[in-house]
């Protein structure tokens, strides 16, 4: 239940955008369900840690360098005053003070604040806490291709054509790269790209990349896509393009410093062992399971998940995100949290939470979309505040009377009308009337529907009457 803003807190209240609307089940384990065991020899965190610190060493010391900073960009880049101010202050150049600054946005050291940035929850886990440094870590790695250099001007056509079709297949390379132990020459890994590019030229591939372990920030081959968004190649590239897109491709994965290449042969890193090993246990501990859904659409797996209880239900979202390229994940989700059920809205962005950082760009851009600025907006917030977000701080009233009437309508489409009762109580705090005279200004569709039902189920005369004239209200066009 949602909260208007200047309503007191109650202990027992259901967070916004998290409907508990229908009744949940948890999907029956199968044999083997699990966190897969680690490989004997496999180093740990503590041992993994280290070389993800000192890959972002830069990036720490320019975000503690910023502390509280006033104002940047819209894109939450430094201006450019500052970029020199970081320069001189780190001998850094400005372009390295740069580079520094737009990884410490990307693995969380620093936030977007008020048009400022200021430090971020991981900075402080910094030096004592292993797993957030693998996890920051892990987001540069998702987004390896920010970090690829960017392709002469005679290959420029090339890519345009097959950057986009060849990073798609960029998870089955580290795949087998993780699956050979030692280097592996790069006429092999050329031959295996080449391979990959012309199932899918032919539209005969093995499905590999639909479950794609590793996702990538695909966003950022646009500048060398052109304004196609889906190349067609009617003919097989050259192999020296295909060279130069591997080449490419390798080049900004030994940027994030998950592969090693050396004399015509490139090996995972053993950050890069363990990224892709991560990526593919989230697959397989919910795809060998009756209740895996990677294969589904962002519809289906919402629908799926709408039976499951939180637990299971993430476990499903994070498989899900894993198994196809991040920025298309998020699309979809954001896709479908546009329709009519409300549920599915809510759902969606418990998906999206799973996605976290790399969704926030979309998600920002989704705060202009009327149905779904409640939602993002919460979640922007709670990107930022680990410790729990207050609706009453982030929603305006008039988004918090449009959320409490679409969580209402997953009430009433998939649970118990009685629901609604304590959907009422959990928000008015004590003031139903002004609730109702919220919630009929809202402008959502559903506003009668819902205090026509709430009406019908309320049991104090008195509050049901002031609903049913509220209804009313909405039917007539009343203020």
């Amino acid at each position: 239940m949602t909260r208007l803003p200047g309503t007191a807190r109650r202990a027992d209240s259901v967070q916004p955008g998290r409907p508990a609307a229908a009744r949940r089940r948890t999907p029956k384990p199968a044999p083997g369900r699990g966190r897969l065991p680690l490989p004997e020899g496999f180093p740990g965190p503590a041992e993994l840690a280290p070389p993800a610190r000192r890959m972002l060493a830069d990036a720490v010391r320019i975000a503690r360098w910023a502390g509280e900073l006033a104002a940047v960009d819209k894109r939450g880049e430094l201006l450019p005053e500052d970029a020199r101010a970081a320069g001189r202050a780190l001998a850094m150049t400005v372009g390295a003070a740069a580079k520094a600054w737009g990884q410490a946005l990307l693995v969380g050291l620093v936030e977007p604040r008020d048009g400022g940035a200021a430090p971020g929850w991981r900075l402080h886990a910094w030096e004592h806490d292993d797993e957030a440094v693998l996890r920051g870590w892990s987001a540069l790695f998702d987004a390896w291709t920010l970090l690829a250099p960017v392709p002469p001007a005679a290959l420029r056509g090339v890519f345009a054509v097959l950057a986009g079709q060849a990073v798609d297949q960029a998870p089955q390379l580290l795949s087998f790269l993780h699956l050979v132990a030692g280097p592996v020459a790069e006429s092999e890994l050329m031959e295996l790209l080449r391979r990959g590019l012309d199932e899918r030229r032919h539209g005969s591939g093995t499905g590999f990349a639909t479950l794609s372990p590793v996702p990538h920030a695909a966003s950022a081959v646009s500048a060398v896509r052109g304004t196609c968004r889906e190349p067609q190649i009617d003919t097989p590239p050259a192999p020296s393009d295909i060279a130069a897109v591997l080449d490419w491709m390798l080049d900004g994965l030994t940027a994030v410093g998950a592969v090693v290449r050396a004399e015509d042969a490139a090996e995972l890193s053993p950050l890069g062992h363990w990224a892709v090993r991560a990526k593919l246990e989230d697959i397989c501990t919910v795809a060998q399971t009756e209740a895996g859904h990677i294969e589904q659409s962002a519809l289906e797996l919402l629908d799926a998940c709408a039976n499951y209880s939180p637990g299971p239900a993430r476990a499903e979202y994070r498989a899900w995100v894993a198994a196809r390229p991040v920025d298309r994940a998020v699309a979809e989700l954001l896709e479908a949290a546009q329709g009519e059920d409300a549920l599915l809205r809510g759902l969606a962005f418990e998906a999206l939470r799973v996605a976290g950082g790399t969704a926030e760009q979309a998600v920002r851009a989704a705060v202009d979309e009327p149905v779904l600025r409640p939602y993002a907006l919460l979640w922007l917030a709670e990107q930022l505040d680990e410790g729990g977000v207050v609706p009453s701080d982030v929603l305006s009233a008039e988004d918090a009377a449009w959320l409490w009437v679409d969580t209402a309508a997953a009430v009433l489409d998939h649970g118990e009308t009685e629901l609604l009762v304590g959907h009422v109580e959990g928000a008015c705090a004590g003031d139903p009337v002004r609730l109702f005279a919220r919630a009929r200004q809202s402008g959502h569709p559903r506003a009668a529907s819902v205090l026509t039902a709430v009406a019908g189920v309320y049991p104090d005369p008195a509050v049901a009457r002031a609903a049913r004239r509220s209804a009313f209200s909405v039917h007539h066009g009343g203020a």
